[in-house]
């Protein structure tokens, strides 16, 4: 680790006035002003591309970085996509970086003055129009193993991509011989991996011209063609890599550079020179990862020494995310042989005794260099149930809870989807799936998290500009009796005629064996084997449930969760396709009460129904209207939040004449 000096006045002036050769160039394409309404805050909007260049020595942890092609200089050079969204009057001098996801985001005015900013750091996404990507160095002669893996295929021809939501292509194969590569075929997760001849397969497109197809290197056909019921896996020798880790170099630049930088070595002005006197960042799933492997990696501190972001949000971010690797799938998302959670999970130093891993945690090289932010973590039930993140609360081995430092908070969401609602509102039918969801057994869970969320932003912001200290955490523990065994019996749940219950809805965290090469606390380096081995399954625990089926115990509960319509579930039930009947994704379940007693009686549904909750419609109305109220006297919700949802209470179908 390298270590911070105290420098003088002339001698830190030299230094910072290296570091923003950073970022070498910045290129502003375009300034828009931003629509507002009478008596907003005026923004405008830029857009634009940025340059900068690395050092293999001081950035040698970016995997594959010593065979990068260098500059005159000897660095090594990348580029990025930004935008911005910057007030032109009375900022607030914040400026809150918003990683983008699978290339997703945009800028757009702020109601409390801050310069929004996001920029590419995904290096495998292709440039598209209003997509934030990064170009990224290939290190060429470099091979390894590589895997893709499909489900739910037919025909006779497979283009090999990874990752969802944004699926990119997997690196080329070193030659198209099947011999020199493996594909196998599953009938589950569960069930042996069974080999496919070499001579049933080939590297070849199929689509016009049959079996064994025209050779394509970036393309499989199968003699016969795929089964939907089946999963496939090919393991092949793959050939010059991307330097995926570089995008979280560009990110900690561009920061470095808007924060410090007069201009760039153009002369070109930095565009908030002056303006920013604090930064927080800000991800959420793909993102939110991002954000724990940048602080973990060390990418808090820029190249003069100076903290980066000042405070940190990853928001349902229960893993690292796979990007520092040879042949990374940064855009995965923890399905079967996908790495992310082999990482180091915990904001305290902890011993990874079940796995072997040593002790460490992901603000050790900042602790080090004294450039930690302060961290807001933020998550929900899906988390637990879908995305692995049981060990970050209680350790591989599930005994006791890891604490959190000082410098951290945590904030748990009970009853809610992976990010909560896609639509928000009060239902009672189920929330609406978002694109590309899976199909569900049960009702999508219209629990919202984003008025909480709403509310912990601005005490994540005054926590970094003023000192003031957010509420202590709120989470579930062992301590406090909230976490259990992923089954019916130990959560006390109900016996709901027709539903699912619990028991084998959990995506378990398994202990895979990558092989040498790889570095699992920094989930970085070299895969070496593929796939991996499976050693152990890590195991996983669960808020119990009250009488309802919702959770109970350590959180921050929504209005809609404290006034429910129904049992909200951090996991459902796979409908149709490969795993049908076990977890389905990471959505979670709505099971909605009976709206009167009679009907729940003539269900035989133990859970209370509305009309014996609330009484009428007016009665529901009057619990919400307390409820809020309550909430934005104790800071967990905002007043215009609360005032919407009494709106959408007055106006909803809940125990109305019309309902009925």
């Amino acid at each position: 680790m390298r270590r911070i000096c105290f420098l003088g006045g002339a001698a830190l002036l030299a230094l910072a006035t290296s570091a923003q050769a950073r970022v070498t160039a910045i290129h502003i394409e375009t300034r828009t002003p931003a629509p507002t309404k009478p008596g907003e805050r005026p923004y405008e909007i830029i857009t634009g591309t940025f340059d900068g260049d690395v050092s293999p020595t001081r950035d040698a942890i970016i995997a594959d970085i010593a065979q990068a092609p260098r500059q005159a200089n000897g660095r090594i050079g990348y580029s990025a996509t930004f935008a911005i969204a910057r007030p032109l009057v009375r900022g607030s001098g914040v400026l809150f970086y918003d990683v983008p996801n699978r290339g997703n985001g945009k800028v757009a005015p702020d109601e409390d003055g801050h310069i929004r900013v996001i920029s590419g750091w995904q290096g495998d996404l292709a440039p598209a129009p209003g997509l934030q990507t990064a170009t990224v160095p290939v290190a060429k002669g470099l091979t390894g193993p590589a895997l893709a893996r499909v489900t739910d295929l037919s025909g006779s021809t497979w283009g090999l991509t990874g990752g969802i939501g944004r699926p990119v292509p997997r690196p080329l194969p070193v030659d198209l011989d099947p011999a020199h590569a493996r594909l196998y075929r599953q009938a589950s997760d569960a069930a042996p991996l069974e080999p496919i001849a070499p001579s049933q397969w080939a590297f070849a497109d199929c689509r016009t011209t049959p079996f064994p197809g025209t050779p394509d290197p970036a393309r499989i056909c199968l003699k016969g063609g795929f089964d939907p019921a089946l999963a496939y896996t090919l393991v092949y020798q793959a050939r010059d890599p991307l330097v995926l880790g570089i995008g979280f170099a560009a990110t900690r630049d561009l920061v470095s550079f808007l924060r410090h930088a007069a201009a760039d070595d153009h002369g070109t002005p930095n565009p908030l020179a002056g303006q920013v006197r604090w930064s927080v960042v800000s991800g959420t799933s793909q993102s939110g990862n991002f954000v724990k492997s940048f602080i973990n990696l060390g990418f808090n501190q820029d190249e003069a020494g100076h903290r980066v972001f000042d405070g940190a949000n990853p928001n349902i971010a229960a893993r690292q995310v796979p990007l520092n690797l040879r042949f990374a799938v940064p855009g995965g998302a923890a399905t079967l042989f996908e790495p992310g959670s082999e990482g180091t999970l915990w904001w305290s130093r902890y011993a990874d005794r079940v796995r072997g891993r040593g002790t460490h945690s992901l603000l050790d090289r900042c602790t080090a260099t004294q450039t930690c932010p302060k961290i807001m973590e933020t998550f929900g039930s899906t988390e637990l149930w879908g995305l692995r993140l049981s060990p970050a609360l209680v350790g591989t081995d599930a005994r006791a809870d890891v604490p959190i430092p000082a410098n951290v908070r945590r904030y748990y969401f009970p009853g809610v989807t992976h990010g909560g609602s896609y639509t928000g509102g009060i239902s009672l039918d189920g929330d609406k799936p978002w694109p590309g969801a899976p199909v569900c057994a049960l009702p999508n869970n219209p629990n919202p998290s984003l008025p909480t969320m709403r509310a912990l932003m601005k005490r994540l912001v005054a926590w970094v500009s003023t000192g003031r200290a957010p509420p202590p955490s709120q989470y579930p523990t062992l301590a406090h009796g909230d976490l259990v065994p992923p089954h019916a019996a130990a959560m006390h749940w109900p016996a709901i005629p027709g539903a699912p219950v619990p028991d084998g809805k959990m995506n378990d965290l398994l202990d895979y064996d990558y092989g040498p090469g790889f570095d699992y606390p920094d989930l970085s380096g070299v895969i070496t084997q593929q796939p991996p081995a499976i050693r152990r399954t890590i195991p996983s625990l669960v808020p119990r449930v009250d009488r309802d089926g919702n959770e109970t115990g350590s959180g921050v509960p929504s209005v809609q969760h404290l006034v429910p319509l129904g049992t909200y579930l951090g996991w459902n039930v796979l409908a149709k396709g490969y795993g049908a009947g076990g977890p389905c994704g990471f959505a979670g379940g709505f099971i909605p009460f009976a709206a009167t007693k009679a009907e729940r009686l003539a269900k035989g549904d133990p859970r209370l129904s509305l009309e014996e909750r609330y009484g009428s419609h007016a009665g529901f109305v009057a619990r919400v209207r307390s409820v809020a109220a309550q909430r934005v006297r104790q800071g967990w919700l905002l007043p215009d939040d609360a005032a919407r949802l009494v709106a959408e209470a007055e106006a909803s179908a809940v125990l109305s004449s019309a309902s009925r």
